[in-house]
This record gives C-alpha cells, structure tokens and sequence, in this order.
C-alpha cells in the first residue's frame, strides 16, 4: 500500500483510527508545520509504505494533549508513536525519527 497520511484533528477522529487497527500496529506522527526539524521528521514519515495518524499540533492541540492524558507519552513534536493492541509500544521523537527505525518498530522494512 503506498504512504497515506490520514488526518487526526479531533478525538473522534483518533478513537476511529485506533479502532480501525483492530489490535494491529498503527503509527501516529504528530508534527509541527513551523518547524523545520518536524518537516525533516515529515520527509522520514513519507518514506514509509503504510497508512500513518497524522496530527498537525497546529491544528489539533486537543489530540496531542489527548495522546499525552490516554498512553502517558509526554508531548514532543515531532513525535512518532508505535500503537499495537491499543497500547503505545515504542516511540522517538526529533532527530531520533528514521523511516527505517518506524518501520523496525511496526515489524517490516521499508
């Protein structure tokens, strides 16, 4: 499947992608569109070839803080999160996000 970003803005919108994963794995990227290491992290996130959960901070601070309040990850941005079975399994954020490291996490290659 090629890359698609789908875009997270609301809460409603996250409960329907985690659902949608029906206990597979599932990245979520939230990403700051005024910063330059986010667009660096942006480029990384569309190398890989799966759907992602894209969360603009910009436009979606509730999600964010939702993320942070629901699995306990502290906001960063930009931050990848790897979601398996409703749970965050792994996470990085700013220089750490490498296309080839995401997709170790889910469990392929790129």
């Amino acid at each position: 499947m090629d890359n698609i970003f789908i875009n997270i803005n609301n809460v409603e919108s996250l409960n329907d992608f985690v659902d949608g994963l029906n206990g597979s794995s599932g990245v979520l990227f939230k990403h700051s569109n005024m910063c330059g290491v986010s667009s660096r992290a942006y480029a990384e996130m569309a190398k890989l070839p799966h759907a992602i959960g894209l969360v603009v901070v910009q436009d979606a601070r509730v999600v964010s803080d939702e993320i942070e309040r629901r699995w306990g990850v502290s906001h960063e941005t930009p931050q990848v999160l790897i979601l398996r079975g409703g749970e965050v399994v792994w996470s990085a954020s700013h220089f750490q996000i490498k296309a080839a490291a995401v997709a170790a996490a889910v469990g392929g290659e790129l």
